[in-house]
Protein backbone atom coordinates (compact mmCIF):
# COMPACT_ATOMS: atom_id res chain seq x y z
CA UNK A 1 0.00 0.00 0.00
CA UNK A 2 2.90 2.45 0.60
CA UNK A 3 4.44 1.74 -2.80
CA UNK A 4 5.12 4.93 -4.10
CA UNK A 5 4.74 5.74 -8.09
CA UNK A 6 4.85 8.93 -10.51
CA UNK A 7 2.24 10.90 -9.83
CA UNK A 8 0.70 13.03 -13.14
CA UNK A 9 2.16 16.12 -13.86
CA UNK A 10 -1.47 17.36 -13.44
CA UNK A 11 -1.77 16.30 -9.77
CA UNK A 12 1.71 17.95 -9.43
CA UNK A 13 0.62 21.55 -10.46
CA UNK A 14 -2.81 20.96 -8.52
CA UNK A 15 -0.50 19.66 -5.04
CA UNK A 16 0.85 23.45 -5.94
CA UNK A 17 -2.03 25.59 -6.09
CA UNK A 18 -3.11 24.24 -3.29
CA UNK A 19 -0.22 24.61 -1.55
CA UNK A 20 -0.26 28.39 -2.25
CA UNK A 21 -4.30 28.54 -1.04
CA UNK A 22 -3.38 26.95 2.16
CA UNK A 23 -0.28 29.69 2.36
CA UNK A 24 -2.45 32.55 1.61
CA UNK A 25 -5.02 31.06 3.94
CA UNK A 26 -3.09 29.86 7.10
CA UNK A 27 0.14 31.74 7.65
CA UNK A 28 0.46 31.57 11.11
CA UNK A 29 -1.49 29.77 13.70
CA UNK A 30 -5.03 31.30 14.55
CA UNK A 31 -8.26 30.25 15.53
CA UNK A 32 -11.84 30.38 14.05
CA UNK A 33 -12.61 33.93 16.27
CA UNK A 34 -9.26 35.57 14.83
CA UNK A 35 -10.52 34.93 11.05
CA UNK A 36 -12.62 37.21 9.15
CA UNK A 37 -15.15 34.64 8.33
CA UNK A 38 -15.16 33.42 12.11
CA UNK A 39 -14.79 29.57 10.68
CA UNK A 40 -12.54 26.84 11.59
CA UNK A 41 -9.81 26.09 9.25
CA UNK A 42 -9.48 22.19 8.92
CA UNK A 43 -7.39 19.86 6.23
CA UNK A 44 -9.13 16.76 5.75
CA UNK A 45 -6.60 14.26 3.71
CA UNK A 46 -8.80 12.85 1.63
CA UNK A 47 -12.45 12.69 0.49
CA UNK A 48 -14.27 10.41 2.62
CA UNK A 49 -13.12 12.42 5.45
CA UNK A 50 -13.12 15.75 3.90
CA UNK A 51 -17.30 14.28 3.38
CA UNK A 52 -17.55 13.75 7.43
CA UNK A 53 -15.63 16.86 8.21
CA UNK A 54 -17.65 19.07 5.79
CA UNK A 55 -21.48 17.21 7.59
CA UNK A 56 -20.25 17.87 10.95
CA UNK A 57 -18.70 21.26 10.62
CA UNK A 58 -22.12 22.85 8.07
CA UNK A 59 -21.72 26.20 7.93
CA UNK A 60 -18.70 26.78 11.07
CA UNK A 61 -15.90 25.67 9.06
CA UNK A 62 -13.94 25.67 6.09
CA UNK A 63 -12.41 22.24 4.92
CA UNK A 64 -9.99 21.88 2.33
CA UNK A 65 -9.32 18.30 0.77
CA UNK A 66 -5.71 17.72 -0.04
CA UNK A 67 -6.33 15.05 -2.08
CA UNK A 68 -7.42 16.06 -5.73
CA UNK A 69 -10.41 14.50 -7.28
CA UNK A 70 -8.96 11.74 -9.57
CA UNK A 71 -5.38 11.42 -7.34
CA UNK A 72 -5.06 7.80 -5.88
CA UNK A 73 -5.10 8.82 -1.81
CA UNK A 74 -2.15 6.16 -1.84
CA UNK A 75 0.14 8.21 -4.17
CA UNK A 76 -0.50 11.72 -2.64
CA UNK A 77 2.62 13.54 -2.17
CA UNK A 78 2.67 17.17 -0.54
CA UNK A 79 5.55 20.01 -1.75
CA UNK A 80 7.04 21.80 0.76
CA UNK A 81 4.71 24.46 0.59
CA UNK A 82 1.82 22.56 1.47
CA UNK A 83 3.53 20.64 4.25
CA UNK A 84 4.56 24.16 6.05
CA UNK A 85 1.06 25.47 5.41
CA UNK A 86 -0.60 22.58 7.57
CA UNK A 87 1.64 24.30 10.47
CA UNK A 88 -1.63 27.29 10.61
CA UNK A 89 -4.94 25.39 10.26
CA UNK A 90 -7.26 24.76 12.69
CA UNK A 91 -7.58 20.95 13.35
CA UNK A 92 -6.95 17.89 11.02
CA UNK A 93 -8.81 14.94 9.66
CA UNK A 94 -6.97 11.96 7.98
CA UNK A 95 -6.06 8.24 8.50
CA UNK A 96 -2.81 7.30 9.89
CA UNK A 97 -1.04 4.59 7.60
CA UNK A 98 -3.07 5.54 4.50
CA UNK A 99 -0.92 8.01 3.08
CA UNK A 100 2.67 8.20 4.58
CA UNK A 101 3.25 11.82 3.24
CA UNK A 102 -0.06 12.80 5.47
CA UNK A 103 1.69 11.10 8.60
CA UNK A 104 5.08 12.73 8.06
CA UNK A 105 3.66 16.35 7.74
CA UNK A 106 1.09 16.26 10.61
CA UNK A 107 4.05 15.11 12.77
CA UNK A 108 5.93 18.43 11.75
CA UNK A 109 2.91 20.54 11.68
CA UNK A 110 2.68 21.29 15.61
CA UNK A 111 -0.80 21.05 14.79
CA UNK A 112 -2.80 20.19 18.53
CA UNK A 113 -6.36 19.26 17.17
CA UNK A 114 -5.85 16.08 14.90
CA UNK A 115 -8.18 13.54 14.51
CA UNK A 116 -6.94 10.15 13.35
CA UNK A 117 -9.50 8.30 12.08
CA UNK A 118 -7.16 4.96 12.65
CA UNK A 119 -7.68 5.19 16.03
CA UNK A 120 -11.37 5.41 16.59
CA UNK A 121 -12.06 1.87 15.12
CA UNK A 122 -10.19 -1.38 14.74
CA UNK A 123 -8.18 -1.83 11.60
CA UNK A 124 -8.04 -5.36 10.31
CA UNK A 125 -6.02 -7.47 8.11
CA UNK A 126 -7.50 -7.95 4.63
CA UNK A 127 -6.42 -9.09 1.25
CA UNK A 128 -3.90 -11.43 2.55
CA UNK A 129 -3.21 -14.05 0.06
CA UNK A 130 -3.92 -17.12 1.70
CA UNK A 131 -3.74 -20.73 -0.38
CA UNK A 132 -3.38 -18.17 -3.41
CA UNK A 133 -6.54 -16.40 -2.11
CA UNK A 134 -7.24 -12.93 -1.19
CA UNK A 135 -10.06 -13.83 1.36
CA UNK A 136 -12.26 -11.26 2.65
CA UNK A 137 -15.33 -12.70 4.74
CA UNK A 138 -17.92 -12.27 6.84
CA UNK A 139 -16.01 -14.71 9.76
CA UNK A 140 -12.95 -12.02 9.84
CA UNK A 141 -12.50 -11.28 13.40
CA UNK A 142 -9.07 -10.63 13.64
CA UNK A 143 -8.13 -6.91 14.94
CA UNK A 144 -5.10 -4.68 14.55
CA UNK A 145 -4.24 -0.92 14.80
CA UNK A 146 -0.53 -1.73 14.52
CA UNK A 147 -0.07 -4.78 12.08
CA UNK A 148 1.94 -3.81 9.22
CA UNK A 149 -1.10 -4.59 6.11
CA UNK A 150 -3.93 -3.05 8.17
CA UNK A 151 -6.97 -2.74 5.44
CA UNK A 152 -7.48 1.46 5.90
CA UNK A 153 -10.77 1.02 4.25
CA UNK A 154 -13.10 1.79 6.86
CA UNK A 155 -15.14 4.36 5.73
CA UNK A 156 -16.84 1.96 3.35
CA UNK A 157 -18.53 0.24 6.45
CA UNK A 158 -21.49 2.61 7.00
CA UNK A 159 -21.07 1.43 11.12
CA UNK A 160 -17.73 2.03 11.30
CA UNK A 161 -17.55 5.44 9.18
CA UNK A 162 -20.79 6.73 11.87
CA UNK A 163 -18.12 5.57 14.83
CA UNK A 164 -15.28 8.06 12.86
CA UNK A 165 -17.70 10.48 12.78
CA UNK A 166 -18.49 10.66 15.97
CA UNK A 167 -14.54 10.58 16.75
CA UNK A 168 -14.65 14.08 14.16
CA UNK A 169 -17.47 15.46 16.30
CA UNK A 170 -15.09 16.06 19.38
CA UNK A 171 -12.04 16.82 17.45
CA UNK A 172 -14.08 19.88 16.31
CA UNK A 173 -15.94 20.90 19.72
CA UNK A 174 -12.50 20.75 20.97
CA UNK A 175 -10.96 23.18 18.55
CA UNK A 176 -14.14 25.37 18.71
CA UNK A 177 -16.46 24.98 21.64
CA UNK A 178 -18.60 27.64 20.30
CA UNK A 179 -20.49 25.82 17.91
CA UNK A 180 -19.80 22.16 20.87
CA UNK A 181 -23.62 21.98 20.33
CA UNK A 182 -24.15 22.64 16.52
CA UNK A 183 -21.11 19.92 15.99
CA UNK A 184 -22.99 17.30 17.91
CA UNK A 185 -26.13 18.21 16.58
CA UNK A 186 -24.88 17.66 13.03
CA UNK A 187 -23.08 14.39 14.10
CA UNK A 188 -26.61 13.21 15.36
CA UNK A 189 -27.98 14.02 11.88
CA UNK A 190 -24.95 12.19 9.89
CA UNK A 191 -24.93 9.13 12.13
CA UNK A 192 -28.87 8.95 11.97
CA UNK A 193 -28.32 8.75 7.43
CA UNK A 194 -25.73 6.32 7.95
CA UNK A 195 -27.65 3.89 10.55
CA UNK A 196 -30.31 4.16 7.47
CA UNK A 197 -27.33 3.72 4.74
CA UNK A 198 -26.30 0.29 7.00
CA UNK A 199 -30.26 -0.62 7.19
CA UNK A 200 -30.64 -0.35 3.44
CA UNK A 201 -27.80 -3.01 2.92
CA UNK A 202 -28.16 -5.23 5.36
CA UNK A 203 -32.13 -5.56 3.74
CA UNK A 204 -31.26 -5.19 -0.14
CA UNK A 205 -28.36 -7.85 0.67
CA UNK A 206 -30.77 -9.91 2.82
CA UNK A 207 -31.95 -12.53 -0.13
CA UNK A 208 -29.17 -13.22 -2.64
CA UNK A 209 -27.93 -16.22 -4.32
CA UNK A 210 -24.55 -15.95 -4.79
CA UNK A 211 -22.28 -14.39 -1.33
CA UNK A 212 -18.77 -13.82 -2.97
CA UNK A 213 -17.95 -10.66 -5.54
CA UNK A 214 -14.34 -9.89 -7.18
CA UNK A 215 -13.34 -6.61 -7.33
CA UNK A 216 -9.98 -4.78 -9.17
CA UNK A 217 -8.26 -4.97 -5.62
CA UNK A 218 -8.97 -5.29 -1.65
CA UNK A 219 -10.79 -2.31 -0.46
CA UNK A 220 -14.17 -3.80 0.56
CA UNK A 221 -12.98 -5.78 3.21
CA UNK A 222 -15.40 -4.38 5.90
CA UNK A 223 -18.48 -4.35 3.97
CA UNK A 224 -17.80 -8.20 2.94
CA UNK A 225 -17.34 -8.40 6.49
CA UNK A 226 -20.19 -6.01 7.77
CA UNK A 227 -22.80 -8.06 5.48
CA UNK A 228 -21.57 -11.62 5.60
CA UNK A 229 -20.06 -11.20 1.95
CA UNK A 230 -16.51 -12.94 0.88
CA UNK A 231 -14.36 -10.46 -1.67
CA UNK A 232 -12.00 -12.43 -4.06
CA UNK A 233 -9.82 -9.42 -4.99
CA UNK A 234 -6.81 -9.49 -8.04
CA UNK A 235 -4.77 -7.64 -6.07
CA UNK A 236 -3.96 -6.86 -2.71
CA UNK A 237 -4.56 -3.85 -0.56
CA UNK A 238 -2.26 -2.01 -3.09
CA UNK A 239 -4.78 -1.21 -6.08
CA UNK A 240 -1.25 -1.01 -8.25
CA UNK A 241 -0.17 -4.42 -7.60
CA UNK A 242 0.56 -7.07 -10.34
CA UNK A 243 -1.71 -10.11 -9.71
CA UNK A 244 0.41 -13.33 -9.85
CA UNK A 245 -0.65 -16.15 -12.85
CA UNK A 246 -1.64 -18.51 -10.32
CA UNK A 247 -3.77 -15.96 -8.93
CA UNK A 248 -5.56 -15.67 -12.02
CA UNK A 249 -5.90 -19.01 -12.25
CA UNK A 250 -7.46 -19.44 -9.28
CA UNK A 251 -10.19 -16.57 -9.87
CA UNK A 252 -11.39 -18.76 -12.74
CA UNK A 253 -12.09 -22.21 -10.42
CA UNK A 254 -13.84 -19.75 -7.56
CA UNK A 255 -15.99 -17.81 -10.21
CA UNK A 256 -17.32 -21.00 -11.57
CA UNK A 257 -17.45 -22.62 -7.95
CA UNK A 258 -19.24 -19.63 -6.57
CA UNK A 259 -21.69 -18.54 -9.20
CA UNK A 260 -19.53 -15.14 -9.87
CA UNK A 261 -21.63 -13.57 -12.43
CA UNK A 262 -19.87 -9.55 -12.47
CA UNK A 263 -16.22 -8.83 -11.93
CA UNK A 264 -15.83 -4.96 -10.82
CA UNK A 265 -13.52 -2.36 -11.47
CA UNK A 266 -13.06 0.81 -10.50
CA UNK A 267 -13.12 4.73 -11.60
CA UNK A 268 -9.85 5.77 -10.88
CA UNK A 269 -7.43 2.03 -10.94
CA UNK A 270 -6.67 0.85 -14.27
CA UNK A 271 -9.74 -1.38 -15.33
CA UNK A 272 -7.68 -3.71 -18.21
CA UNK A 273 -6.80 -6.56 -15.79
CA UNK A 274 -10.54 -6.91 -14.48
CA UNK A 275 -12.19 -6.34 -18.11
CA UNK A 276 -9.83 -8.85 -19.17
CA UNK A 277 -10.92 -11.66 -16.38
CA UNK A 278 -14.64 -10.53 -16.89
CA UNK A 279 -13.70 -11.57 -20.94
CA UNK A 280 -12.45 -14.51 -20.18
CA UNK A 281 -14.82 -15.74 -17.40
CA UNK A 282 -17.67 -14.54 -20.13
CA UNK A 283 -19.03 -12.04 -17.22
CA UNK A 284 -20.32 -9.10 -16.92
CA UNK A 285 -18.03 -5.97 -15.86
CA UNK A 286 -19.42 -3.15 -12.94
CA UNK A 287 -18.20 0.07 -11.43
CA UNK A 288 -17.81 -0.94 -7.22
CA UNK A 289 -16.29 2.44 -6.02
CA UNK A 290 -14.08 2.34 -3.29
CA UNK A 291 -15.28 6.43 -2.38
CA UNK A 292 -11.23 7.53 -1.95
CA UNK A 293 -12.62 10.82 -4.60
CA UNK A 294 -15.78 12.11 -6.22
CA UNK A 295 -15.15 12.63 -9.68
CA UNK A 296 -17.31 13.07 -13.16
CA UNK A 297 -17.23 9.21 -13.42
CA UNK A 298 -18.69 8.65 -9.90
CA UNK A 299 -22.48 7.68 -9.63
CA UNK A 300 -23.81 10.10 -7.20
CA UNK A 301 -22.50 13.15 -6.12
CA UNK A 302 -21.46 12.34 -2.44
CA UNK A 303 -20.35 9.54 -0.21
CA UNK A 304 -24.39 8.43 0.62
CA UNK A 305 -25.35 8.49 -3.03
CA UNK A 306 -21.58 6.27 -4.22
CA UNK A 307 -22.87 4.21 -1.68
CA UNK A 308 -26.31 3.33 -2.59
CA UNK A 309 -25.09 2.95 -5.97
CA UNK A 310 -22.87 0.35 -4.75
CA UNK A 311 -25.63 -1.33 -3.55
CA UNK A 312 -27.35 -1.58 -6.60
CA UNK A 313 -24.36 -2.85 -8.45
CA UNK A 314 -23.84 -5.86 -5.46
CA UNK A 315 -27.42 -6.74 -5.77
CA UNK A 316 -27.41 -7.13 -9.30
CA UNK A 317 -24.19 -9.07 -9.25
CA UNK A 318 -25.34 -11.35 -6.52
CA UNK A 319 -28.55 -12.35 -6.96
CA UNK A 320 -30.20 -10.02 -4.45
CA UNK A 321 -34.32 -10.04 -4.82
Amino acid sequence: MNVRRLIPAAAVSGAVALGMVLLSACSGSSTAADRSDGKLDVVASFYPLQYLTQQIGGDHVSVTDLTKPGVEPHDLELSPKQTVALSGVDAIVYLKGLQPAVDEAIKQSGVKHTADAASMVPLEKHGTEVDGHHHTTGNNDSHSQTEAGADPHVWLDPVRFARIAKGVNKTLAAADPAHKADYQKNTDALVKKLDALNKQYADGLRNRTSDTFITTHAAFGYLAERYGLTEEAISGIDPESEPSISRMRDLHTLAAGHHVSTVFFETIADPDTAKTLAGDLHVKTDVLDPLEGITAKSKGDDYIEVMQSNLVALQNALGAK
